[in-house]
């Protein structure tokens, strides 16, 4: 794979994956300290959906700055950049 520079979004990408890791370690916590099961799946399923809006800004950020100026090189770029594509939209 091919290292890529980090984006002006990838702070904020951090700030919410850190975000997303406080609440997990708080989650843990209430798990042992024996918390109502209602309230523990609110709670995974505000870590699940953190992280996957963060997975998701991290895609749309490599396709907006990074397969975006593929595409306009040469055709072997293209290709390879519309290779990627499909190889990171799987994660979608």
């Amino acid at each position: 794979m091919k290292k890529h520079p980090p984006h002006e979004s990838h702070t904020n990408i951090v700030l919410r994956l850190k975000r997303a890791e406080g609440h997990l370690r708080s989650t843990i916590a209430m798990i042992e300290a024996g918390r109502n099961c209602v309230e523990l799946a609110q709670q995974l399923h505000a870590i699940e959906k953190a992280i996957t809006n963060a997975k998701k800004a991290l895609i749309h950020d490599h396709v907006d700055h990074c397969l975006e100026a593929q595409m306009d090189s040469d055709a072997n770029t293209s290709k390879a950049a519309l290779a990627e594509f499909k190889e990171i939209s799987k994660y979608l």
